[in-house]
């Protein structure tokens, strides 16, 4: 009896980890670059999560995350969703993107999927690299 309390509690708190009590679940990271360079004052950090299913169709976003970066890398970023909107057999991947002064300076050019299934391991590790 003992063990099957144990194993009922620990389901319970392994499920409350990967979703909050709102019902979201989120995803934790951080965003790296291996160039030496600092980030100018003005750069901004763009970091999304979207189904990428459909081929021959824009991906659909989940969620995203905006705004001014503060510090260098690595850079943190959190994204939430809703698991009743994660579809069984779909594609779903995390990209990032850092602009400055509206000119695109790094971006993911690898696919950094993820399963949305509460097993994705955190913190994601999401390399941008130089856009020439």
């Amino acid at each position: 009896m003992k063990k099957l309390t144990l194993l009922a509690t620990a389901t319970l708190l392994s499920a409350c980890q990967s979703t909050s009590p709102s019902g979201k679940a989120s995803l934790d990271g951080e965003v790296f670059y291996l160039q030496r360079s600092a980030l100018p004052p003005t750069a901004t950090l763009n970091v999304s999560l979207q189904d990428v299913s459909l081929a021959d169709a824009p991906a659909i976003v989940l969620d995203e995350q905006n705004g001014p970066i503060k510090g260098q890398v690595p850079l943190p970023f959190h994204l939430s969703y809703d698991p009743a909107q994660v579809k069984p057999g779909h594609r779903y991947s995390v990209s990032a993107r850092i602009e400055a002064d509206g000119k695109l300076m790094f971006i993911t050019t690898e696919n950094h999927a993820v399963r949305l299934d509460g097993k994705d391991p955190q913190p994601l590790k999401i390399r941008v690299d130089t856009v020439r």
